[in-house]
């Protein structure tokens, strides 16, 4: 099952041409993965940073922009995990518009890190993957 969530595109993420402006994507991206949390480990991601003392950095992205997205779309963004490995997490990013059409996908790879040692790799935690593991892709 994949995580799967909504938001209108509002003024301030467009440019001059009224389509939403490229860096808002990862923005947007960032803001459904921090929704994300609360859909598979039952928490909000603040409680991961501040509480578990576990942050991911991005350490790889590749998109691909197939349609524009306009000012007042509603853009349904769906996310998989397509691997969990011993210390990373690829996700998987899928953004249509109201009209169901493709317009976004991006594979992200985050790290795990101790919030206290962010430069330093750690295993992702037995419990995460479990957790995660309802959003992972087959």
């Amino acid at each position: 099952m994949a995580f799967i969530s909504q938001r209108r595109i509002d003024f301030p993420m467009v440019d001059l041409a009224k389509i939403m402006y490229y860096p808002r994507f990862w923005d947007l991206a960032h803001r459904f993965y921090e929704e994300s949390w609360e859909f598979t480990c039952g928490m909000h991601y603040n409680e991961i940073l501040s509480d578990k003392k576990i942050a991911f950095p991005l350490v790889h992205s590749e998109a691909k922009f197939l349609h524009p997205i306009s000012y007042g779309d509603t853009v349904e963004c769906t996310i998989t995990v397509t691997r969990i490995g011993e210390t990373s997490i690829t996700w998987h990013y899928e953004f249509r518009n109201q009209h169901r059409t493709l317009c976004w996908t991006a594979d992200q790879v985050t790290v795990c890190t101790d919030m206290n040692e962010v430069k330093s790799k750690m295993a992702v935690p037995d419990w995460m993957r479990d957790c995660l593991a309802k959003i992972e892709s087959s």
